[in-house]
């Protein structure tokens, strides 16, 4: 089984390619580009630099969001593409889990990883690894980090790991809620490891491609603002 994993959810742009339990290659950057023009040529330079060709591949992986509208919307395009294509299957996994995944493996306790979604607020949710699988305690969502500490401080007595690229932007608001509770990553764990979202979606069942749309938790301004001017309902 080769595995191809497409992350442009956010800044970071990740693509990686697994053969059953081994991590062939990974490529990532943290940048401020765009990744359309980028995507295809870190692909590219991959497989090749792998050995492996399109034909090879059995299974196409992405982050399907929250994150970026434009970021997201440029990986799933691709992945459906190729996938559909190629005529293997194609996986989504949410691009919070994916970050969180990279953090928190040997994390006695839970994981937040969190995306600026502006104003105060972040995409976020709550994993936990049990038995060495991670599983979702509670579900992505979209929230003030104000909100989001205070129910947590509530909620939840074991320690929390929070991790993401855009941490040191709410860090001030974590530690005043939560104090010792709350756990920070690493910086060199803030970038989601394409890798970990190839196994993530491993052994999943693919979905229909054709149907298959990214999670994007809320509208895009634009949008909301066109559904709005015209007297449309915005849903969610």
């Amino acid at each position: 089984m080769t595995i191809l994993a497409i992350d442009t959810s956010n800044y970071p742009l990740g693509v990686a390619l697994i053969e059953d339990n081994q991590v062939l290659g990974e490529y990532i950057t943290n940048l401020k580009k765009n990744h359309s023009i980028r995507i295809m040529p870190a692909i590219q330079t991959l497989m090749k630099d792998c050995e492996r060709v399109p034909a090879q591949l059995t299974k196409i992986v992405v982050a399907k969001g929250p994150g970026s509208y434009t970021g997201v919307r440029i990986g799933v395009t691709i992945a459906k593409t190729m996938a559909w294509s190629l005529k293997i299957p194609l996986v989504g996994i949410s691009s919070l889990e994916v970050i969180a995944a990279g953090a928190g493996r040997y994390f006695d306790g839970y994981i937040s990883p969190l995306v600026d979604a502006r104003r105060g607020q972040v995409y976020t949710g709550l994993y936990q690894y049990q038995s060495g699988v991670l599983t979702i305690a509670k579900e992505d969502r979209l929230v003030l980090s104000a909100d989001w500490t205070a129910a947590l401080k509530e909620e939840i007595k074991k320690p929390i790991l929070f991790v993401g690229n855009d941490l040191p932007l709410h860090r001030d608001v974590i530690e005043a809620a939560l104090g010792s509770q709350a756990k920070f990553a690493a910086i060199t764990e803030y970038n989601p490891r394409p890798a970990e979202l190839a196994f993530l979606g491993k052994d999943k069942q693919g979905e229909d491609i054709h149907s298959f749309v990214p999670n994007y938790i809320r509208l895009a301004e634009a949008e909301a603002k066109w559904l709005e001017a015209n007297g449309k309902t915005i849903k969610g």
